[in-house]
Formats: structure tokens, C-alpha cells, sequence
């Protein structure tokens, strides 16, 4: 799709990759709608990009937040696209996270942006041709230790977007979901990068990470993963299980070690 002259919703934007893709959406000429749950970061992100934007303060989690959302779309004459960007990580051993913190995590990665896109359709639909892109994370496809919670919400977001964009195949509505692996952000706890370093394990830059969702917005990917060799991973696990398993089994100690600090 063309991006010049665009309206794109953007949830979750004032995060590291947020920033970085709402600056880049405005060079290609996008008008944007942008959302966090922190009216004082809308604002900070506004000045960074140097010109008025649409903000709106609401957490996508609850029907008033989405509401709030919706109104301002509707008010921008509607929307072209939606990214769901927003999300929270928590690292930690299962049995050591509260049932609180569990149902917040599949709340914000899985069950508000699956009603965010419910409310949206309406507004989607009566576009010739739209775009819904869903952020995910390679760890939607890699079950990894000390992960459980979130990598369950990822995966359940791949699949949604799968069966979506399916649904919506006789329509102009297009859906896409993209999988970052380990992006340098404040999302990342100290102990997460700690854990990435002890295992070698690479990260990515932000405004990368921005650019891939960028050219995947505007073009007719449907499925991306981001980084080698974690894609590579994604399909071996797909085909051949055990093999990931038993590479994961052997940094289970080291794993362990950095979640439990």
C-alpha cells in the first residue's frame, strides 16, 4: 500500500521501536494516530518528531481504552492501517510469576490487540485497501525457557493474524504479522541483556527493526521473521522439535541462573 497521504494507527508508540517507526512513517508522508498509556511520552514524542500529531492516551487492555481509540480514528476520518506495537516482557521462571502478571501479559500482547482489530474492522473495511500488521516476536514460533507467558501470547498473535488475514481474504483488508527477535529497548530488562550476553545471543537496533516494519506495511508480505539465526530456528522447530529442545536443554542452567536474580 501507499503510505503518502495515509492515515496509520500506531498502538504502543512511544516505546524504542515506536519512536523509530512513528519518524519513519512521517518521512514516507503518513499522517499518524499515535497511542500509549503515557500522555507525558505522547507529548515528548510529539516534540522529538517536530509537528502535530493525533495522540491518544489509553491502555488497549480495557473496552474504554479501546473506545477512546476507535473515537479518535473515527474522527480522523478513519484509518488505513493499524500496528499493534504495544506489549509488555516479563522474564522469569513460570512457577515464579504471579497469576496477576500472567494475565497481564496475555492482556496487552494478545487479548487487547485482538479487540482493538474487532472495534477497527468496521473503520478497515470501508477503505478500498488496509492494512492491519501485528508485532510479534521470533519468540512466538521458539518456545524459550524463562519465557513462557510471553512467547504463549506471540504465538497466539501469529496464529490470530494467520486465521484473520484468511477470514479477510475476499476483502481489501490485508493482515501481516512480523517477528523481531532481541531488540535493544527499554521493554528488555537488565537481566534480559544480561542473558543475551552470556549467550551470545544477538540484538537488534530499533530503527531496524522500524525499517522492516516500514517496507512490510507498504508492500504484500504477509509473514516475516527478523534475525539470523533465530529464523532459521523458527522452521527447524517447526519441522524438526527435538533438535531445538535438546539445544535449548543445554543452557537451561545458564538460563535459569540470570531469571532467577
Amino acid at each position: 500500500m501507499t503510505l503518502k497521504h495515509q492515515t496509520v494507527l500506531i498502538t504502543g508508540a512511544t516505546g524504542g521501536i515506536g519512536c523509530e517507526l512513528s519518524r519513519l512513517l512521517l518521512e514516507r508522508g503518513a499522517r499518524l494516530i499515535l497511542n500509549s498509556i503515557s500522555s507525558e511520552q505522547l507529548v515528548e514524542l510529539e516534540q522529538t518528531l517536530g509537528a502535530p500529531q493525533i495522540k491518544v492516551t489509553a491502555d488497549v487492555v480495557s473496552t474504554e481504552g479501546r473506545a477512546a481509540i476507535v473515537a479518535a480514528c473515527n474522527a480522523a476520518g478513519g484509518i488505513d492501517a493499524v500496528i499493534n506495537l504495544a506489549g509488555i516482557l516479563d522474564f522469569n521462571l513460570y512457577e515464579r510469576q504471579s497469576d496477576a502478571l500472567v494475565t497481564r501479559i496475555i492482556e496487552v500482547n494478545t487479548l487487547g490487540p485482538m479487540l482493538l482489530c474487532k472495534n477497527l474492522l468496521p473503520l478497515l473495511l470501508a477503505r478500498r485497501i488496509a492494512r492491519i500488521l501485528n508485532v510479534g516476536s521470533i519468540f512466538g514460533s521458539i518456545g524459550h525457557p524463562g519465557f513462557a507467558a510471553y512467547c504463549a501470547s506471540k504465538a497466539a498473535m501469529k496464529t490470530f493474524s494467520e486465521a484473520l488475514g484468511r477470514e479477510l481474504a475476499d476483502t481489501g483488508v490485508s493482515v501481516a504479522y512480523i517477528a523481531p527477535r532481541a531488540t535493544n529497548t527499554g521493554l528488555n530488562p537488565a537481566k534480559v541483556n544480561a542473558l543475551n550476553a552470556a549467550l551470545g545471543n544477538k540484538s537488534d537496533e530499533p530503527v531496524l527493526v522500524a525499517r522492516a516494519i516500514v517496507e512490510m506495511l507498504a508492500g504484500k508480505q504477509r509473514l516475516r521473521f527478523l534475525g539470523w539465526p533465530e529464523k532459521l530456528f523458527v522452521y527447524i522447530n517447526a519441522i524438526l522439535p527435538a533438535v531445538v529442545f535438546s539445544a535449548m536443554a543445554k543452557k537451561l542452567a545458564v538460563i535459569k541462573k540470570f531469571a532467577q536474580q
